[in-house]
């Protein structure tokens, strides 16, 4: 298999060349950058490419972005992103497409080097290699994101107001209501929140986390 691996630490991405090439496959000319991958790719037409999340110039989601763009071709390029993070928006991104010629795994839990060259035969020959909390980080992004979503918009607004550290009363002065409109606009967010009654004592602190993504109820 051609394999391009863009990877911006020099000892890892050393590691790698050697890791793939002793395995039996062509590594071609590795790159540092998304801007890197993406013409490699146009140029050289790997079969599979290995790529890190962050990358330069701002080390924050470059790598990926270019692996949603990879993906977006048609036939999508198989890609294995092997990260430290899970970049939880553009790794839904991914998933949420074609999962054929997909994989996602993060290198502090990549336990053997079988299990990646595994890994790696697995998503270039078309399927699809997920780390489990992978797939956990993005299902809790959902379920954040249905929870708010639920809300109108003078519930996020007092949400918001809420996450402020401002009182009930606070809120209504803000708001320009009365201060039971504030209690039922607070009712009503707990309700859609799914924060029970029996929680009464921390359903303020859970719902301004839920607001801020936080998940504080694993």
């Amino acid at each position: 298999m051609r394999i391009l691996i863009a990877e911006d630490h020099v000892l890892l991405r050393a590691g790698l060349e050697r890791l793939l090439g002793d395995a039996g496959h062509e590594v071609l000319p590795s790159v540092a950058d998304a801007e890197g991958l993406l013409r490699s790719c146009a140029e050289d037409r790997p079969d599979l490419a290995v790529v890190d999340v962050r990358m330069p110039p701002t080390f924050t989601d470059e790598g990926i972005r270019a692996a949603v763009l990879l993906r977006s071709t048609r036939p999508p390029l198989p890609v294995l992103v092997l990260s430290q993070y899970v970049e939880e928006r553009y790794a839904a991104e991914l998933i949420a497409g074609d999962s054929a010629g997909l994989g996602y795994l993060l290198k502090d839990r990549v336990a053997e080097v079988g299990d990646f060259l595994t890994a790696v035969e697995t998503v270039g020959s078309g399927g699809t290699v997920l780390d489990p909390e992978v797939v956990s980080q993005i299902m809790i992004r959902s379920r954040r994101s249905r929870d708010l979503d639920a809300l109108t918009p003078r519930e996020r607004e007092a949400l918001e107001l809420m996450a402020e550290g401002r009182s009930n009363g606070s809120i209504a002065e803000r708001m320009h209501v009365t201060a039971g409109a504030v209690e039922k606009l607070v009712s009503a967010i707990f309700s859609k929140l799914g924060l029970p009654a029996e929680d009464s004592g921390h359903r303020r602190v859970l719902a301004v986390l839920t607001y801020l993504g936080v998940d504080a109820r694993r």
